[in-house]
């Protein structure tokens, strides 16, 4: 079907802000940017909503297509753990399948079998299956060795490799990161220093094999330090974080709130203002949400007992634009982050509004104001520890190859 999407503002690639442009699709593709709307074509008036790509969230642990449908994703690279895991081209398959044809999931291949960490998985059958990314899993792959051999035929297969970064040696039952919150609190913790000392292995890993490593969320000071160097070295890396690590110190598990225990565990205040600045100098390539849905019987537990993560696919696209509000960066700056960037990763023909992309499109309100509540969240569960918080910033309409949902 061609249509064309008129009265609206457009956020094109190499802009700061939208501009008054006219979108035209044929079928499930972006035909047509231009000042002057095509005439003949099915008409849609956005009533004066800013036109963005759809968002690509990249590692997330559920598809969750009400959440995603209320945040305005249209795509979702699905992290290997799930029950069972994403180790064998069928189940890459079969995930490919969930939430389309309003939603696609991209299935990430298990980078080693059950995520044990000890012996590569079928990876180029999965990549024959249809997967576009290796990944870790939860946990990072301690054996330097395998690390190695994973990033060797990674690289032949052209596949990036998306990691979690903690030294697991140093983290080992540590529900915390180590400070004075931790102290206080009487939580076993583990410095924050097992992040680099992973990222630095793994880097020195990608030097030697020329591989594309993807760190899922770099969340402290010493561990940006390190991506920034490898970038300015000219080495194959990328880096990503979630609104979680960006707005909330270690001081929100304060009383024990398990809602707000994370993995990688929420930092410093220091931390998390590297973090912000990452986001403003470029050093951060992504902005995920880590949707983790957690119900009751895995929340409502002791601190140390408690799972990890949170819900936060449909809070991604209001958190993030907070971002904007505060000047840090434009908003299309934080759709390179939201969208282009996670899909250049991927290696889909989508996030960004340009003739010949896949035409995932979100209508945004960015003055609609709204708060954040978990018992009337979307999600399957609303386990988020933004609970109660105004925000700012509305998905009015969702349009996946074209096609209105």
């Amino acid at each position: 079907m061609k249509q064309v999407f008129t009265n609206t503002k457009v956020l094109v690639p190499g802009t700061k802000s939208p501009v008054p442009l006219n979108v035209a699709t044929d079928g499930d593709l972006i035909a047509r940017v231009s000042e002057e709307a095509p005439s003949g074509d099915n008409s849609i008036d956005c009533k004066g909503a800013i036109l963005t790509p759809g968002i690509i969230d990249l590692a997330v642990f559920k598809i969750d297509k009400p959440a995603f449908h209320f945040g305005g994703i249209t795509r979702a690279a699905l992290m290997p753990d799930q029950a069972p895991v994403l180790d064998l081209p069928a189940m890459i398959k079969h995930n490919s399948s969930e939430g389309k044809p309003s939603l696609w999931s991209h299935p990430l291949a298990a980078a080693t079998k059950g995520l044990k960490g000890t012996e590569l998985a079928e990876i180029g059958l999965m990549k024959e299956a249809g997967a576009r990314a290796v990944a870790t899993g939860r946990n990072w792959i301690a054996n330097s060795g395998v690390m190695l051999k994973l990033l060797h035929y990674c690289r032949s297969l052209d596949m990036p490799v998306i990691v979690h970064s903690e030294d697991s040696g140093l983290t080992a039952d540590a529900v915390a990161t180590a400070g004075e919150t931790a102290t206080r609190l009487g939580l076993s913790s583990a410095p924050a220093s097992a992040e680099a000392l992973s990222i630095a292995r793994d880097i020195a890993l990608v030097r030697e094999s020329g591989a594309h490593i993807h760190f899922r969320q770099v969340t402290t000071a010493a561990g940006l330090d390190l991506i920034r160097a490898a970038k300015a070295e000219g080495l194959r890396v990328t880096c990503g974080i979630t609104p979680a690590h960006l707005f909330l110190s270690d001081i929100a598990i304060s009383d024990f709130r398990t809602f707000a225990k994370m993995s990688p565990p929420l930092r410093s205040e220091e931390d998390r203002q590297a973090c912000l600045e990452a986001i403003k100098d470029g050093t951060i390539d992504v902005i995920s949400s880590g949707h983790d849905p957690r119900g009751p019987e895995g929340k409502r537990l002791p601190f140390a007992e408690a799972e990890t993560g949170m819900a936060g696919g449909e809070t991604l696209l209001a958190l993030s634009l907070n971002l904007v509000r505060d000047e840090l960066i434009d908003l299309g700056r934080l759709f390179e982050l939201l969208s282009t960037n996670p899909a250049k990763i991927l290696g889909v023909n989508a996030g960004q509004i340009a003739e010949g992309y896949e035409a995932d499109l979100i209508l945004i309100d960015m003055e609609k104001p709204w708060q954040i509540d978990s018992r009337k969240m979307a999600a399957s569960a609303g386990n988020t520890p933004f609970d109660k918080l105004p925000v700012q910033g509305r998905v009015r309409a969702i349009y996946k190859g074209g096609k209105a949902i």
